[in-house]
Order: C-alpha cells, then sequence, then structure tokens
C-alpha cells in the first residue's frame, strides 16, 4: 500500500499536540505501508524534514516532502476571509506554489490511500479527488474547526474579533460539511464529534480514532525522591485556548489556593509564551518557556492541571499527565471526548471555588492521590496508547483499499 500523508506541518519535534498526533499517525502508518509525508512550512525546514524522515524510518521506503506555503494573515486574506466563502482559516494554507508541488507529486506517484490532516487543506483535497479519482481520501479531524471558533467568539471580550471568529466559525462549518462529503472517510477524537458530524451528513464513514500518548515514554518519569509540592500547567503557549486557560487559573484560581496552600508553586510549562503569560513571573509564577522534556516537571507535580473554557478535539495533556503518574484535575470541556470517570480517574470543577478547593485537599501518597494515578494509569493503557489508536487508523486505511478493489471489480 502506498499512502499520502499531507499535513499542514512538519510534525517534528513534536512541540504541540497536533504534532504529536501527526507524528504518531505517520510513524504508524510508515510501518505498515510505503509512507510519503508532506508538510507545509513558513520557511525552509530541510533539517527538520530530514529529522522526520530519520524518526519515521525508511524501511518501506519512506519519504518527507517539506513545502513553503505563503505568509498567514496578509491583510488581502483577512479581507477575503471576511467576505467568504472561503474562511481565513483556509486561506491561510492555499498556495498556489504548494497546488503546482501537489499536482508534480500525484503525476510522479500514484497513491493508494490519501490522508488529509484538518478541514484547512480542503483545496488540496478537492485536487486529489480531481486528478486521482482512485485514490482513497481519508481526513483526519485533530478537532471540529467551526465548535472551536464558535467557542472563542462567545468568550472573547473584544467585539470586532468576537464578531469575525463567528463569521470564520460559519464559513469554517460550510468548509467541513462539504470535506464530509468530499471524502471517503473521515477520523475523529472521540464519540461525541462523531455524533456531531454524523448530524450533518449521516451516511458519512466516520471513525473514532482519539489523540493518544507514548505510554513507554512517561512511564519513565523519575519520582523517587521528588517532594509533590508543585500545580503544573503544560500545553503550547501560543494557541489561544491555552493562553485564557492559564490566565484565568493564575488570575482567579491560584490565588484561593495560595491562601490556604502556600507551600505549593505554580509551574506553567510550554513553547513561545507572550507577554501576558510571562509577567505573571512577578507574581511568584515559574513560565519555562520551550523545554526539551517535561517529564521532569511530572515527577515534582502533586497535580496537572487543565482549566479549559474554550478548545475541542482532546486533550493530549491529560492522557500524558496520567500516563506520567500525576493526578489530572480538569474543566468538564478540558477532559471533553475521553472516556473519563470523574472521582476515579480524574478530577473535575468548572468554577474557581470549586477548583481551588480540589487542590487544597489533595495532599501526595493519600490513599485518594494514589488511587487517582492507578486508574489514571489503567485508563491510558488499555484505551490510549498511541499502538492502540494507529492500529485503529491502520484498520481504516485496510478498509478503504478493499472498498476501492471491490468499486473497480463492479466496473
Amino acid at each position: 500500500m502506498r499512502v499520502l500523508y499531507f499535513s499542514p506541518r512538519i510534525c517534528w519535534p513534536t512541540i504541540s499536540g497536533a504534532h504529536l498526533r501527526d507524528f504518531y499517525f505517520a510513524r504508524h502508518l510508515a510501518r505498515n505501508a510505503q509512507l510519503t509525508y508532506v508538510g507545509l512550512v513558513n520557511e525552509d525546514a530541510h533539517s527538520q524534514a530530514e529529522q522526520l524522515r530519520a524518526k519515521l524510518g525508511t524501511g518501506n521506503g519512506t519519504e518527507v516532502i517539506a513545502l513553503r506555503r505563503d505568509k498567514s494573515y496578509k491583510l488581502t486574506k483577512v479581507v477575503r476571509g471576511l467576505m467568504g466563502p472561503t474562511p481565513l482559516n483556509v486561506l491561510n494554507f492555499t498556495s498556489p506554489a504548494v497546488m503546482a508541488e501537489l499536482d508534480r507529486i500525484l503525476q510522479d506517484r500514484s497513491f493508494d490511500v490519501a490522508q488529509i490532516e484538518s478541514m484547512h487543506l480542503i483545496a488540496y483535497a478537492r485536487r486529489i479527488r480531481e486528478v486521482a479519482p482512485r485514490t482513497r481520501l481519508i481526513l483526519d479531524w485533530h478537532n471540529i474547526e467551526s465548535e472551536i471558533l464558535a467557542r472563542f467568539a462567545e468568550n472573547d471580550r473584544n467585539p470586532l474579533r468576537a464578531a469575525y471568529a463567528k463569521r470564520t466559525s460559519s464559513l469554517s462549518r460550510n468548509v467541513e460539511t462539504e470535506l464530509l462529503r468530499l471524502c471517503h472517510a473521515h477520523t475523529v477524537c472521540s464519540e461525541r464529534e462523531r455524533e456531531v458530524l454524523r448530524a450533518r451528513v449521516p451516511d458519512a464513514r466516520i471513525e473514532v480514532a482519539g489523540n493518544g500518548v507514548d505510554c513507554d515514554f512517561f512511564a519513565q518519569v523519575d519520582a523517587a525522591n521528588s517532594p509533590r509540592q508543585d500545580v503544573l500547567f503544560i500545553g503550547r503557549m501560543d494557541y489561544h485556548a491555552n493562553i485564557d486557560a492559564a490566565l484565568y487559573f493564575a488570575r482567579e484560581i491560584w490565588p484561593l489556593v495560595r491562601r490556604r496552600r502556600p507551600g505549593l508553586r505554580l509551574k506553567i510549562v510550554g513553547a513561545q509564551p507572550p507577554k501576558a503569560i510571562l509577567a505573571l513571573r512577578q507574581q511568584g509564577v515559574t513560565v519555562t518557556g520551550t523545554v526539551e522534556d517535561v517529564r521532569p516537571f511530572y515527577s515534582s507535580a502533586l497535580v496537572s492541571v487543565v482549566p479549559l473554557r474554550v478548545g475541542g478535539g482532546t486533550r493530549l495533556k491529560v492522557l500524558e499527565a496520567m500516563a506520567a503518574g500525576t493526578p489530572v484535575l480538569s474543566t468538564t470541556l478540558g477532559a471533553e471526548g475521553l472516556a473519563i470517570t470523574a472521582g476515579k480517574n480524574i478530577l473535575i470543577a468548572d468554577t474557581p471555588q470549586a477548583m481551588a478547593d480540589a487542590i487544597v485537599s489533595l495532599e501526595a501518597n493519600s490513599p485518594v492521590w494514589q488511587e487517582l494515578v492507578a486508574n489514571g494509569r489503567r485508563l491510558v493503557h488499555e484505551k490510549y496508547d498511541w499502538s492502540v489508536v494507529g492500529e485503529t487508523l491502520w484498520q481504516l486505511h485496510s478498509e478503504q483499499i478493499e472498498k476501492a478493489a471491490a468499486c473497480l471489480q463492479a466496473k
């Protein structure tokens, strides 16, 4: 089988949840098929592409191609995105130069399956269906973009930005509905998302292939002699949902915790923190910026917090904390789509006071703490290890090949 994996990014290094999902999916496919990974970049990424190729392995003839796209958020694109029908989040990734390179790739190679990562690449999905009609098209939904934008519009206090987000959400929904009909099959992160999308197009073939975690990697956390005094927030800090969550926690929840547990420390770990996050250092909050390895931070953590108020998909940060043996405290939205049970393998709280109470009452190595750790680890090993999730994806690819063969025989 020959697979084209088309992503908005070169997924190495794995600096975000989207990078992680792309990497582990691509690696699983590369172990079973001949993979051509095409990723879009803003600048020269030859070294990143070579590193990714090495990480994916070359046993089945894996190749990685980095294509440079146009600059995002140009004024002309912003205006066109407002006018429609194509939303800004699609225009940012659509480039004549990339389209020409895709045409060349499709002319030089034939693919049994093309996997497209996210609705942002709809222009290229249309071209693949046009130029290579026998190639089965699978769309991987990292989240439902129109939902994220609608939630953002509801929470943003800037009326102009909120109005633009609401408009982009509406246009994105149209793109998503077209893709539900255009592609032969789809993967989503949760059963809830499958139900939402099936309500739009009932006959769409949608498989749940949730986000995952490398359980072996996070099992290597060494916490033997580490005092559990840290309240940990982990997430890429150039993502609006993470910025909102970190500021919300630091401003509205953390003061409530500090009054009752002054010995605890708040650490915000994630790449590219903006000025508003960096300013929290003046209040005694540790803001690390980019780190090579997040595991040492879990070793001293009493709890990992996921106070998300906007966003979509499923939360890799929840799964990673569980695999690392750290209890998780989340909002309902922060754990959306995961097969969790509140009070058993995770703590759920949706108000500042409830979240503060949960942290204050948690004691490291107490029976409650140890039960949360054990149940969380059991959950991720059974349901969310990347090897389990990757096999679900591979079975969908195999199914689509069988359907293609059946269509040819019918003709």
